[in-house]
Protein backbone atom coordinates (compact mmCIF):
# COMPACT_ATOMS: atom_id res chain seq x y z
CA UNK A 1 0.00 0.00 0.00
CA UNK A 2 2.58 2.17 1.23
CA UNK A 3 4.56 2.02 -2.61
CA UNK A 4 0.93 3.23 -4.07
CA UNK A 5 0.98 6.30 -1.95
CA UNK A 6 4.25 6.87 -2.82
CA UNK A 7 3.80 6.65 -6.34
CA UNK A 8 1.08 9.34 -6.10
CA UNK A 9 3.54 11.52 -4.56
CA UNK A 10 6.18 10.82 -7.19
CA UNK A 11 2.99 11.69 -9.89
CA UNK A 12 2.07 14.87 -8.20
CA UNK A 13 5.52 16.23 -7.76
CA UNK A 14 6.49 15.25 -11.13
CA UNK A 15 3.25 17.57 -12.05
CA UNK A 16 2.48 20.53 -10.37
CA UNK A 17 4.34 23.31 -10.65
CA UNK A 18 7.85 23.34 -8.66
CA UNK A 19 8.18 26.16 -5.84
CA UNK A 20 11.16 28.07 -6.66
CA UNK A 21 14.52 26.79 -6.18
CA UNK A 22 13.13 23.34 -4.37
CA UNK A 23 12.49 21.85 -7.82
CA UNK A 24 11.12 18.66 -5.18
CA UNK A 25 10.37 15.17 -6.81
CA UNK A 26 10.01 12.17 -5.39
CA UNK A 27 9.80 10.36 -8.74
CA UNK A 28 13.62 8.97 -8.56
CA UNK A 29 12.96 8.03 -5.12
CA UNK A 30 9.30 6.28 -5.28
CA UNK A 31 10.77 3.82 -8.18
CA UNK A 32 13.53 2.59 -6.24
CA UNK A 33 11.20 1.97 -3.41
CA UNK A 34 8.78 0.17 -6.13
CA UNK A 35 11.93 -1.81 -7.46
CA UNK A 36 12.77 -3.07 -4.04
CA UNK A 37 9.29 -3.61 -2.59
CA UNK A 38 7.20 -4.92 -5.31
CA UNK A 39 7.36 -8.13 -8.27
CA UNK A 40 8.23 -6.73 -11.42
CA UNK A 41 4.43 -7.43 -12.44
CA UNK A 42 3.70 -4.92 -10.24
CA UNK A 43 5.77 -2.35 -12.09
CA UNK A 44 3.53 -1.55 -14.74
CA UNK A 45 1.50 0.85 -12.47
CA UNK A 46 3.97 3.57 -11.60
CA UNK A 47 5.31 2.92 -15.58
CA UNK A 48 2.20 3.71 -16.79
CA UNK A 49 1.07 6.37 -14.47
CA UNK A 50 4.50 8.38 -15.26
CA UNK A 51 3.95 8.07 -18.82
CA UNK A 52 0.58 9.24 -18.99
CA UNK A 53 2.69 12.27 -16.74
CA UNK A 54 5.00 13.11 -19.17
CA UNK A 55 2.36 13.01 -21.75
CA UNK A 56 -0.25 15.24 -19.34
CA UNK A 57 2.95 17.65 -18.96
CA UNK A 58 4.00 17.81 -22.87
CA UNK A 59 0.32 18.40 -24.78
CA UNK A 60 -1.25 20.54 -21.73
CA UNK A 61 1.03 21.90 -19.64
CA UNK A 62 3.71 22.93 -22.18
CA UNK A 63 1.96 22.83 -25.19
CA UNK A 64 4.00 20.55 -27.47
CA UNK A 65 2.83 17.96 -29.62
CA UNK A 66 3.62 14.85 -27.90
CA UNK A 67 5.93 12.37 -29.73
CA UNK A 68 7.07 9.05 -27.88
CA UNK A 69 10.76 8.76 -29.49
CA UNK A 70 11.47 11.73 -27.52
CA UNK A 71 10.83 9.63 -24.24
CA UNK A 72 12.03 6.65 -24.99
CA UNK A 73 15.07 7.17 -22.84
CA UNK A 74 13.00 9.06 -19.87
CA UNK A 75 10.58 5.75 -19.94
CA UNK A 76 13.60 3.39 -20.15
CA UNK A 77 15.37 5.07 -17.12
CA UNK A 78 11.97 3.97 -15.15
CA UNK A 79 12.89 0.65 -15.60
CA UNK A 80 16.35 1.06 -15.04
CA UNK A 81 15.46 2.75 -11.65
CA UNK A 82 12.82 0.01 -11.15
CA UNK A 83 15.94 -2.81 -11.55
CA UNK A 84 18.09 -0.54 -9.12
CA UNK A 85 15.87 -1.07 -6.47
CA UNK A 86 15.34 -4.85 -7.13
CA UNK A 87 19.06 -5.42 -7.21
CA UNK A 88 20.16 -2.78 -4.53
CA UNK A 89 17.43 -2.97 -2.16
CA UNK A 90 14.83 -6.15 -2.04
CA UNK A 91 17.14 -8.49 -0.68
CA UNK A 92 18.98 -6.76 2.14
CA UNK A 93 18.40 -2.76 2.55
CA UNK A 94 21.15 -0.87 4.15
CA UNK A 95 21.98 2.47 4.60
CA UNK A 96 25.08 2.06 2.70
CA UNK A 97 22.62 0.19 -0.09
CA UNK A 98 19.92 2.65 0.38
CA UNK A 99 22.69 5.76 0.31
CA UNK A 100 24.42 3.84 -3.28
CA UNK A 101 20.87 3.53 -4.99
CA UNK A 102 20.42 7.43 -3.62
CA UNK A 103 23.27 8.33 -5.31
CA UNK A 104 23.20 6.15 -8.26
CA UNK A 105 19.24 6.63 -9.66
CA UNK A 106 19.74 10.67 -9.87
CA UNK A 107 23.65 10.31 -11.21
CA UNK A 108 22.55 7.87 -13.83
CA UNK A 109 19.19 10.07 -14.82
CA UNK A 110 21.40 12.59 -14.67
CA UNK A 111 24.13 11.16 -17.03
CA UNK A 112 21.13 9.74 -20.14
CA UNK A 113 19.03 12.34 -20.12
CA UNK A 114 21.45 15.26 -20.98
CA UNK A 115 22.89 13.28 -23.71
CA UNK A 116 19.43 12.64 -24.60
CA UNK A 117 18.76 16.44 -25.14
CA UNK A 118 22.33 16.93 -26.20
CA UNK A 119 21.89 14.55 -28.90
CA UNK A 120 18.71 15.08 -30.16
CA UNK A 121 17.40 18.58 -29.78
CA UNK A 122 19.35 20.73 -31.39
CA UNK A 123 20.27 22.76 -28.16
CA UNK A 124 23.35 22.80 -27.88
CA UNK A 125 26.40 22.29 -30.81
CA UNK A 126 27.27 18.56 -31.36
CA UNK A 127 30.59 18.92 -30.01
CA UNK A 128 32.76 18.23 -26.90
CA UNK A 129 32.24 21.35 -25.51
CA UNK A 130 28.16 21.72 -26.16
CA UNK A 131 27.93 18.32 -24.12
CA UNK A 132 29.68 20.09 -21.26
CA UNK A 133 27.60 22.73 -21.46
CA UNK A 134 24.55 20.69 -21.74
CA UNK A 135 25.71 18.81 -18.45
CA UNK A 136 26.47 22.14 -16.74
CA UNK A 137 23.43 23.83 -17.71
CA UNK A 138 21.42 20.70 -15.68
CA UNK A 139 23.63 20.72 -12.85
CA UNK A 140 21.58 22.57 -10.66
CA UNK A 141 18.57 19.97 -11.70
CA UNK A 142 20.77 17.42 -10.59
CA UNK A 143 21.33 18.60 -7.04
CA UNK A 144 17.71 19.21 -6.50
CA UNK A 145 17.26 15.79 -8.06
CA UNK A 146 20.12 14.10 -5.81
CA UNK A 147 18.08 16.12 -2.65
CA UNK A 148 14.99 14.93 -3.32
CA UNK A 149 15.72 11.35 -3.41
CA UNK A 150 18.03 11.06 -0.89
CA UNK A 151 15.10 12.19 1.33
CA UNK A 152 12.51 10.03 -0.44
CA UNK A 153 14.95 6.46 -0.02
CA UNK A 154 15.43 7.86 3.52
CA UNK A 155 12.27 8.50 4.85
CA UNK A 156 10.87 5.12 2.82
CA UNK A 157 13.40 2.82 3.80
CA UNK A 158 14.14 4.69 7.29
CA UNK A 159 11.19 5.47 9.05
CA UNK A 160 10.39 1.88 8.88
CA UNK A 161 13.26 0.86 11.07
CA UNK A 162 13.09 3.29 13.08
CA UNK A 163 9.44 2.34 14.02
CA UNK A 164 10.63 -0.84 14.28
CA UNK A 165 13.17 -0.25 16.88
CA UNK A 166 11.02 2.15 18.67
CA UNK A 167 8.46 -0.61 19.08
CA UNK A 168 10.88 -2.99 20.26
CA UNK A 169 12.46 -0.72 22.60
CA UNK A 170 8.56 0.02 24.31
CA UNK A 171 8.15 -3.59 24.43
CA UNK A 172 5.66 -3.46 22.14
CA UNK A 173 4.95 -5.25 18.89
CA UNK A 174 6.56 -4.20 15.62
CA UNK A 175 4.81 -2.90 12.76
CA UNK A 176 5.13 -5.30 9.64
CA UNK A 177 7.36 -4.48 7.27
CA UNK A 178 6.13 -4.23 3.79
Amino acid sequence: MFAYLLLLVAVLTHVLPHAGWWNFTAVGGALLYFGARRSWREMIAPLAALMAADYYLTVYAYHFSFRWEGYAMTWAWYVAAMALGQILLKSRTTVVRAGAAALLGPTSFFLLSNYAVWIGSGMYPRTLGGLGACYVAALPFYRNDLISTAIVVGVAFGVPVLVRRFSAAQGQPALAGK
